[in-house]
């Protein structure tokens, strides 16, 4: 047993979350019950650094959780997980379980329940996962030899990687989101086994891949990660549409960081906590199609790269199953992530329809994000179409939200579509603007005085 620095147990301690996971634990560990927290939170605390999350391990059953926690999520129960809320925090609380070797592969594994805190560490997938501490006596268990792995930064397969893999082949994305997470290395023998065993990923369904894919991009470091995607063969088997894009010269005056694969990782590089999940998997693809629009005529050109860009995204967001009202937004931006060169020269009108568009915000991020992955970067254009956008808001101020829509009024007074409507939304907004109109209710009653 060893401890955890007292700075650091002191920093969680201060925290809400590290108060409310306190709680959860001790409501546990005094019914009777093991409780730990394992895996990145106490990871981050050998780091010297506060957890983003802190999941917990468990004797206690599904069953015996949720009558612990009434008001649990027990969704997952099947599985062994319990989502408890506390103080404003989410927790994942999960038994103790053992690996069962019936997995295809392709779907989370088959639930064993266990009492066993060994066995349950012996079926995780990285040494510097299985690494508990109970927050009440403030012991540390490490059956897998991770805390010494973590000293190396070492990202290492408990037992046998291969098999750890074919049990479930997300752990291959996994284990290169642990890589970037930790700016880490990999243990010679899982390096082998993720190379080797990389194709299985391509079983894997969409869902789960965006899953990981999404987590990696929201690392501080991802570029490490989608590197390693390349390298390892992962690119190949899950994300062709970025594998093609190494090796797609750019034009050597305006691009000095190299290919598009090289453009792609820069730029993930650049992201910060201001970029949201839809602007970073934007950024990822808004450029892959250069590599079916690539030309060398004056100079190598791109032409009408943005619109095949957003339409190869579209398809391979299809593909991960992602909801088409996000697929339609992140299309949206790409398409337009090469138009900002003409927004100052519009006129007011037209302005009016692309900075008041509810996206034109995450376009800009899109469009600094773009300059900031070459080299070398010139936020020229960028900071002249910020300060022209601030001016034109401040002249023009955001109009009020619409609060019925047209199918809303037609339904409501059993009308046609035509030019009635038209005037009835028309006099709504004028009542809007003057403030005479502020809620939804305020609005029926409007219109039902208009008829």
């Amino acid at each position: 047993m060893s401890p955890i620095a007292h700075d650091s147990v002191d920093r969680i301690f201060t925290t809400s979350q590290g108060d409310a996971a306190y709680k959860v634990a001790e409501t546990i560990l005094d019914s009777g019950y093991e409780c730990w927290w394992v895996g990145g939170a106490v990871r981050d605390m050998l780091m010297g650094n506060l957890p983003q999350e802190i999941d917990m391990a468990t004797s206690a059953l599904p069953k015996e959780l949720i009558a612990l926690f009434p008001k649990s999520d027990d969704s997952a129960a099947d599985l062994g997980a319990v989502i408890v809320s506390a103080s404003g925090h989410i927790f994942e609380l999960t038994t103790f379980r053992e690996d069962d070797s019936t997995s295809d592969g392709r779907h989370p594994e088959s639930v064993r329940f266990s009492k066993d805190l060994k066995k349950d560490a012996l079926r995780r997938d990285a040494t510097i996962n299985a690494i508990y501490w109970n927050p009440v006596s403030r012991e540390l268990l490490d059956p897998c030899g991770g805390e010494t792995d973590l000293k190396e930064r070492l990202v290492k397969f408990i037992g046998n990687s291969s098999e750890r893999i074919k049990h479930d082949a997300l752990r291959i994305l996994r284990m290169v989101r642990l890589r970037a997470a930790i700016n880490g290395q990999y243990d010679p023998a899982t390096y082998q086994a993720l190379r080797a065993n990389a194709e299985l990923t391509s079983t894997l369904s969409g869902t789960r891949i965006l899953g990981e894919l999404e987590k990696l991009l929201s690392l501080k470091n991802p570029q490490i990660g989608l590197e390693d995607f390349w390298e390892l063969g992962i690119a190949k088997a899950i994300l062709p549409e970025l594998y093609v894009c190494k090796g797609i010269a750019q034009p050597k005056d305006y691009h000095h960081e190299g290919d598009v694969w090289n453009h792609m990782l820069k730029v993930a590089s650049s992201f910060t906590d201001d970029h949201g999940a839809d602007v970073r998997l934007a950024a990822l693809f808004h450029d892959c199609g250069k590599a079916e629009t690539y030309a060398l005529k004056e100079r190598i050109r791109f032409d009408h790269h943005a619109e095949v860009s957003a339409k190869i995204t579209a398809k391979v967001l299809k593909r991960f199953q992602t909801p088409k009202s996000r697929i339609d937004k992140i299309s949206w931006l790409i398409t337009h992530h090469m138009m900002m060169g003409s927004f100052k020269d519009l006129s007011d009108e037209r302005k009016g329809h692309w900075y008041f568009h509810p996206w034109f915000q995450e376009l800009l991020q899109l469009f600094w994000l773009d300059i900031a992955g070459t080299d070398p970067a010139d936020f020229g254009l960028y900071e002249s179409i910020v300060d022209d956008y601030d001016e034109f808001l401040n002249a023009h101020p955001r109009p009020p939200r619409k609060l019925l829509s047209g199918d809303e009024v037609m339904e409501m007074l059993g009308l046609a579509p035509g030019e009635q409507v038209g005037r009835i939304l028309k006099s709504l907004h004028e009542a809007q603007i003057r403030k005479e109109v502020t809620t939804k209710k305020e609005a029926r009653e409007f219109i039902q005085k208009k008829v």
